[in-house]
């Protein structure tokens, strides 16, 4: 059994958060409103300044990245801006540790609310938030103009 560790991201991470980063971004491209919230998500130019600004949590397996999460505050509301398991270590509990403990940050920060965002059929970012009993609150639709 499999037991997800998370803890506070460390200088020591930069790597790794890139490379999970990139493996995100790279697995958003293909999906409905992928490259919208590309570009409203510009790629982190310096994970070392994001750790020491942000909430950045990193889940582990045997001392190896596997998974992280980032989480903003601001004016009472705590938002995951970005959270991302790598596919072979899914399905065992990573990503509900990290939400876990993304609320729990939350909570310690005096944040009265935590929202996260998903992609359109995006069921198992979905079904994340929904096992930490976080619902759909606002659904935005959009279309290109430029068409």
């Amino acid at each position: 059994m499999i037991d997800p560790a998370v803890r506070a991201a460390e200088p020591t991470d930069v790597r790794e958060l890139a490379r999970l980063e990139a493996e995100a971004r790279a697995a958003v491209v293909d999906q409905r409103g992928g490259l919208r919230w590309l570009d409203e998500h510009p790629l982190t130019p310096d994970w070392g300044t994001r750790i020491g600004t942000d909430v950045v949590l990193v889940a582990s397996l045997d001392g190896v990245p596997v998974g992280y999460l980032v989480l903003t505050v601001a004016d009472r509301v705590a938002a995951v801006d970005q959270v991302w398991v790598t596919p072979g270590a899914r399905e065992v509990g990573f990503g509900d540790a990290l939400l876990e403990a993304a609320l729990e940050r939350a909570r310690t920060a005096g944040c009265d609310v935590l929202e996260g965002t998903a992609l359109p059929g995006d069921r198992n970012t979905k079904n994340l938030y929904e096992r930490a009993g976080i619902v759909a609150r606002l659904i935005t639709v959009s279309t290109r103009l430029d068409r």
